[in-house]
């Protein structure tokens, strides 16, 4: 364990699939740590205590042993490095890549999801309007990409779970839990990462009214 517990930096909404990320990395390492909400709404994430830890003003950040972090995959991969015995991610160095190629293209790509299906579907129950033709576009591209990496049916993309399959349920589960239709496969998939026990805690935090 660190000298110090370590401190992790969250929206207080609970809605950022970044820092579910994060949060779960933590847990599946069984690190304690304390969390830290920010009401981004009222701006803490520009107060200048946090900018001091944080260059971008985002959340997730991390703070372990006085060293400040932001951006998830980055606070996941720094992780992985001081914590290797429980391992999130693939341990050869391909599926280690592809996980983290995974990961990237979910917080890169995909925009017309993230817009018309926020996480506030996912997190607050709230109900998108039917997709627009881009973000149908963009739902083909995910459910394509998915069953490939998922093509014998396998429980994990990996073999084994990683922190990756989290983020892959998060984007499916945008559309799923709105109600948009979704091959069976890829629903008992996203299913199947949330009831992981890590996963569930985040699901259970106390969140504002909107």
């Amino acid at each position: 364990m660190t000298a110090s517990c370590p401190r992790l930096y969250v929206d207080a909404q609970f809605t950022s699939p970044y820092a579910l990320s994060v949060f779960v990395v933590l847990r599946e390492k069984a690190i304690d740590f304390k969390l830290l909400p920010l009401d981004l709404e009222a701006c803490e994430n520009q107060a200048p205590e946090y900018t001091r830890l944080s260059q971008t003003q985002r959340v997730p950040t991390l703070v372990l042993d006085g060293f400040a972090l932001s951006e998830s995959s980055a606070i996941s991969e720094y992780l992985e490095d001081l914590f290797p015995d429980i391992p999130v991610y693939p341990r050869t160095p391909q599926q280690r890549a592809k996980a983290r190629q995974v990961q990237a293209w979910l917080r890169s790509d995909l925009l017309p999801i993230r817009q018309e299906r926020s996480t506030l579907v996912v997190f607050y129950g709230c109900q998108g309007q039917p997709l627009s033709p881009q973000a149908e576009s963009a739902a083909r591209k995910l459910i394509a990409a998915a069953q490939e990496l998922l093509a014998d049916g396998r429980e994990y993309l990996f073999g084994q779970w990683s922190i990756a399959d989290v983020d892959l349920a998060l984007m499916l589960n945008r559309l799923i839990l709105n109600g948009d239709p979704l091959p069976p496969a890829l629903v008992e998939y996203a299913a199947r990462q949330w009831q992981r026990p890590a996963v569930q805690e985040w699901l259970k935090l106390p969140r504002p009214a909107l």
